[in-house]
């Protein structure tokens, strides 16, 4: 069985937010991670082990492949990211964004309880199989243009 290679550091194409749950996002020029919150003024923070979602712009593309034009935010994630294959990464993992936050990996995927409007456009939906979720471990502001990087397993991080 081939080993899939994850590239361990990418970029930050969309930082979104929405007041409220089960609607797409708004982009954003630059948004505050707030440690175990998530996103300031999002519906998703809180208390609880999905504070931040992130999803591939690769991911996003095979939707656009199938003829939806859809872009970040509009799967309801936080962070659009492109160039590491975050739906690859194992729970746990850690994460550097930007200058100052960092993510633990909570959650790699979700169920769908009701199809959204994606699903029902075109069959499908990648936001359940390789959309991650994530925990506030540090916080610090975020932004379009900004680095994410997995950070090695074991590294002295602070907490």
């Amino acid at each position: 069985m081939k080993k899939l290679s994850v590239s361990l550091k990418g970029q930050i194409l969309a930082v979104s937010t929405s007041r409220r749950k089960g609607e797409k996002k708004s982009n954003l020029s630059e948004c505050e991670l707030l440690k175990d919150k998530g996103l300031e003024g999002d519906a998703h923070a809180g208390d609880w082990h999905r504070q931040v979602s992130l999803l591939a712009m690769e991911s996003i593309a095979k939707i656009r492949d199938k003829g939806l034009d859809v872009a970040p935010g509009d799967f309801a994630e936080n962070i659009t990211t492109t160039g590491i294959g975050i739906w690859q990464l194992k729970l746990g993992t850690r994460l550097a964004v930007g200058s100052e936050a960092e993510l633990e990996i909570t959650q790699i995927g979700k169920e769908c309880h009701d199809r959204c409007a994606i699903y029902h456009q075109v069959g499908d939906c990648v936001m359940p199989r390789e959309g991650i979720f994530a925990r506030v471990i540090r916080g610090g502001k975020v932004k379009p243009g900004d680095t994410i990087r997995v950070l090695p397993s074991g590294q002295d991080r602070q907490g």
